[in-house]
């Protein structure tokens, strides 16, 4: 069953805007939530060397574990008549809690090679892992809420079509539009958190996700 609304397109591209801008400021500039753009940072780092080159490398492998178990989480919530979307939700707020927690007990996060600080990364990728997961398993209603690069292609497609008197193209629009807006939103507020609170930052992303979990239908 397709679910995802507006609503749930908006806030979830604002969390993963805000997390992967913090995540990107607060970890040496590890991508949590649009983790290929580290390989561009990988590549960066074979012609200027750099110590933090190692924690990019380790959140492939972590985020590929955590988007396996994700699918094999909704398929039995789905087997087992479970609220699959709402624990889904709940999963990926255990997950942030964890990432918010492990760095308190890192702070000062200053050496990208220590294990508690590539375990916050780990954390904070596998949290979002879950975010793609479950955007592409059960969000079928709601655009991408993670990488806009596609949003942003099907938007300017639809407006020409809009233009062209496609009388549809106004709704696809609006269905693209809130998650490119809110994650752009969420990418300047989560630089902004991280110079006032630091990680203590990721409980409004914790907050978020706790609202959206107890208003999941399913």
């Amino acid at each position: 069953m397709e679910r995802g609304d507006i609503k749930q397109g908006a806030a979830l591209g604002f969390l993963a805007g805000y997390v992967d801008t913090l995540g990107f400021v607060g970890l040496f500039g590890l991508f949590t939530a649009h983790v290929t753009g580290n390989f561009v940072l990988i590549g960066r780092a074979l012609i200027e060397p750099s110590q933090a080159i190692f924690i990019k490398l380790l959140v492939f492998p972590v985020f590929i574990v955590f988007v396996a178990l994700a699918r094999l989480a909704i398929l039995h919530w789905d087997r087992a008549g479970a609220k699959t979307l709402r624990n889904s939700f709940l999963l990926q707020l255990f997950l942030m809690l964890a990432t918010v927690f492990c760095a308190w007990r890192a702070a000062p996060v200053i050496e990208a090679s220590e294990p508690l600080t590539l375990l916050t990364g780990s954390l904070c990728a596998g949290a979002m892992a879950i975010q793609n997961a479950y955007g592409k398993l059960l969000l079928g209603k709601t655009a991408a809420t993670t990488v806009m690069t596609g949003n942003v292609t099907g938007l300017v497609i639809e407006l020409v079509d809009s233009l062209r008197g496609d009388p549809e193209a106004i709704g696809r629009c609006k269905k693209l539009t809130w998650p490119v807006v809110m994650f752009a939103a969420g990418c300047m507020s989560g630089g902004l958190a991280f110079v006032q609170f630091g990680f203590h930052g990721l409980l409004l992303p914790c907050a978020i996700l706790l609202a959206l979990a107890g208003t999941a239908r399913d």
